[in-house]
């Protein structure tokens, strides 16, 4: 074997690697463990620096810190892989029958409004209405740590199951998106976004032309991310925007939608790097300074997000998805009951990665940022807990032919696994 040809193998051993499910899922909780313990360490001072860190040109307004470039900056290509998926999703994939995806489309909207309606409950009960601006921060789901706890836990379960919950996280991120972009926005700089939207329509016309250029798409992507960023709307925006301009069916002489293609590029970036690095600036938070852990965990913001996310998410996805096949004619996927939507409740409870990134957008002055963190990291290890639970218990309970009940037999027996 030759040098390149095994240089090309470690890549693609890499790459299958570090997109599966259960890998990219341990890297996220690994680099949040490590932020946590070093911010709580006896060197901790070297966290935070190192977090605080500068660099990038200042006359472009992005002379930003390592923990901003890795939430404005890594992070728009994680929302760039979501926007190739949401566009696949839509064009060709489990979103393009309106039938079909409508259930998991609702439940996605339950999961979310739920949890905001709880979280704002509990911060007015409290009296804490400072932090009523962070109602948003519980609505999210990760869908990196969802699908690797539902790879690991639910073998044996259908396959169905999964569409289903990629489904309702997709469309999680969708909305996530929408929120951000309209209630996290303080002040626009219309030109700038002029010219970001501008840009992003130059690479919607580049990734059509017959041949793509990458030392041309990536240098205009940059360029759309820059504008956007410094407009006032989250850059991340971009990231999507740059996304859903990807054509997700063959073109020209194309074998595969170009979708697949940058999916499959971009990915191994996206799961290897991006996220990791985010997960490892956004999780260190300091439970040893200010009044010891006592005062962080005993915030009331710390009770409503773990609510929002934990019940939250398990009365809305469950609730919903009762309501609307019960009072209307839709029925959920072959070979799914209303049981197996219990893990998937708890499932879509770990916010983590989104929610992260609201809590930033929600508190900058970081009143009560690091509250918010700690309830998301809580929360999360509460709701992998029990939806792991769940997941077994699922996979041992008797199964009947007509798990849906829509009166037809089920066919899609294909197992998690």
């Amino acid at each position: 074997m030759t040098h390149f040809a095994r240089i090309r193998e470690l890549r693609h051993r890499y790459r299958r690697w570090v997109t599966t499910e259960t890998v990219s899922g341990l890297l996220l909780l690994v680099c949040a463990v490590i932020a946590l313990v070093w911010a709580n360490s006896p060197w901790r001072a070297g966290f935070t620096a190192l977090s605080g860190f500068r660099l990038g040109p200042e006359a472009l307004h992005l002379h930003l810190s390592l923990a901003q470039w890795a939430a404005d900056g890594l992070l728009a290509v994680f929302f760039f892989v979501v926007g190739i998926e949401l566009k696949q999703e839509i064009v060709a994939g489990s979103l393009r029958n309106p039938r079909e995806a409508a259930v998991p489309v609702f439940a996605a909207v339950g999961g979310m409004v739920t949890p905001a309606i709880l979280f704002t409950l509990v911060i007015l009960l409290t009296g804490e209405h400072s932090a009523v601006h962070g109602w948003a921060i519980p609505t999210a789901t990760d869908i990196a740590f969802a699908l690797a706890v539902l790879a690991i836990f639910g073998r044996g379960l259908p396959k169905a199951l999964r569409t289903f919950l990629l489904t309702l996280a997709v469309v999680d991120d969708l909305l996530a998106i929408i929120v951000i972009a309209v209630f996290y926005t303080h002040s626009i700089d219309f030109l700038a976004l002029a010219a970001a939207l501008g840009t992003v329509v130059v690479f919607g016309l580049l990734v059509r032309m017959r041949r793509v250029r990458w030392w041309l798409l990536v240098p205009v992507a940059v360029a759309a991310w820059a504008f956007m960023h410094t407009s006032g709307v989250h850059a991340t925006i971009a990231g999507v925007l740059i996304g859903v301009s990807v054509p997700a069916r063959p073109i020209h002489d194309d074998k595969e939608p170009r979708t697949l293609r940058f999916d499959d590029a971009w990915r191994p970036f996206s799961s290897g790097v991006a996220l990791p690095v985010f997960a490892f600036f956004s999780a260190g938070v300091s439970l040893v300074d200010d009044g010891g852990p006592g005062r962080v965990i005993g915030q009331p913001i710390v009770l409503a997000i773990v609510i929002g996310l934990v019940l939250g998410k398990l009365i809305g996805v469950l609730g919903t998805t009762a309501l609307v096949t019960r009072l209307t004619p839709l029925r959920l996927p072959d070979a799914i009951g209303l049981r197996d939507l219990l893990p998937i409740g708890f499932l879509a409870g770990m916010g983590f990665t989104v929610s992260l990134l609201i809590a930033e957008l929600s508190f900058p002055d970081s009143e009560h940022t690091q509250g918010a963190k700690i309830a998301i990291l809580l929360a999360t290890l509460i709701s992998a807990t029990l939806a792991a639970g769940m997941l077994r218990w699922d996979v041992h309970k008797t199964r009947s032919a007509d798990m849906n009940e829509d009166g037809v037999r089920d066919v899609h027996t294909e197992l998690i696994g």
